[in-house]
């Protein structure tokens, strides 16, 4: 999920464990560790882009780092505050990190939640900016934070905020659930024959949701909102992975094939092999659109291969949210 949201959740959670006894500053340490696992996106600067896509939301997004990295940061911050317990204090940040890297396994991305086992874990039931999610958390976690750290009322807006995104997150697999349906109901309508369907919400919210279809050897995209009126309809792209056929031992393209979980297609434009990651959908919803929010140029040589992200526009970007705006009051 974006910073804010992890912030807001790192606070309530410092807050559930020990804001009565040291207030504000259970918020404060809270939200500080909110944001410690997703330091792991620095490793862009120091390696390859495929290594730094591997290493995202992994070792630091596990229980294995709650565990062993809690009992560190509560014994620095047990050595200068008042408040001594050592204890309280780590448990403080184990919850912090574990709730930090269980709401982001409700994202399209996931987390490797149970590193060093080879498994990551991704429900994709909301995009990792949501409003409906943030918002109402952070007004109750306002309203706690305003109260003495005593009283009674502190506790229940805090909880109140707690309860409300998480029955909030509970909802989504029900969205989920519900726009599977509908895919594979227009899916059998259209007498297509698919290998596997892959669902997940739009951004910003969980009403518009998207699909990718595995064919044989196509993938077929559709959108479905929940005040549609009429039938999804699918746009097709061609897998195209006989492009990479010549680098197919490759290491690095191995692991970008195991990175997209196998959703991907090779486009060439110009003489330029591009890979896309379909997991994460198009920035237009335009018919036939071609610009994949992450698409990666295929640098080779007699050596190496190589992929580098292409750059956004930002110009697509509030193209897109206007789009989907749009799309998401139905077809």
């Amino acid at each position: 999920m974006d910073s804010l949201t992890q912030i807001v959740l790192g606070a309530a959670v410092g807050e559930a464990v020990l804001g009565k006894k040291v207030g504000n500053k259970a918020m404060l340490y809270g939200a500080i560790a909110g944001t410690i696992p997703d330091l792991d996106v620095f490793a862009s600067f120091f390696t390859d882009t495929v290594s730094a896509l591997s290493i995202h939301r992994g070792f630091t997004h596990s229980i294995v780092f709650s565990v062993l990295f809690a009992p560190i940061f509560g014994w620095l911050i047990s050595r200068f505050e008042n408040y001594k317990n050592f204890k309280n204090w780590s448990w403080l940040f184990f919850w912090a990190f574990f709730t930090h890297s269980l709401l982001d396994a409700h994202t399209t991305w996931g987390t490797q939640l149970f590193w060093p086992l080879d498994l990551r874990l991704a429900f994709k039931t909301i995009f990792v900016i949501d409003p409906m999610y943030t918002l109402p958390f952070l007004v109750f976690l306002i309203l706690a934070m305003l109260q003495k750290r005593t009283t009674k009322k502190r506790r229940l807006y805090n909880n109140i905020g707690l309860i409300v995104s998480s029955t909030y997150l509970l909802l989504t697999f029900i969205l989920k659930w519900l726009a599977f349906n509908q895919f594979e109901e227009a899916l059998k309508k259209e007498n297509i024959s698919y290998l596997q369907i892959d669902t997940r919400p739009s951004a910003l919210n969980t009403i518009l949701w998207s699909a990718n279809i595995e064919t044989k050897d196509a993938y077929l995209l559709g959108n479905y909102s929940f005040f549609d009126s009429k039938p999804i309809s699918f746009e097709k792209y061609p897998k195209n992975h006989e492009l990479l056929l010549d680098f197919a031992k490759n290491e690095k393209v191995k692991q970008m094939i195991k990175i997209s979980e196998g959703w991907y297609t090779i486009t060439k434009e110009n003489n330029q092999l591009y890979f896309n990651d379909l997991r994460f959908g198009l920035l237009s919803l335009a018919p036939n659109a071609q610009d994949f929010v992450f698409k990666y140029k295929i640098e080779t040589n007699e050596q190496y291969v190589n992929f580098i992200e292409e750059p956004k526009n930002n110009r697509d970007a509030k193209k897109l949210l206007f789009q989907l705006w749009k799309r998401l009051k139905g077809n």
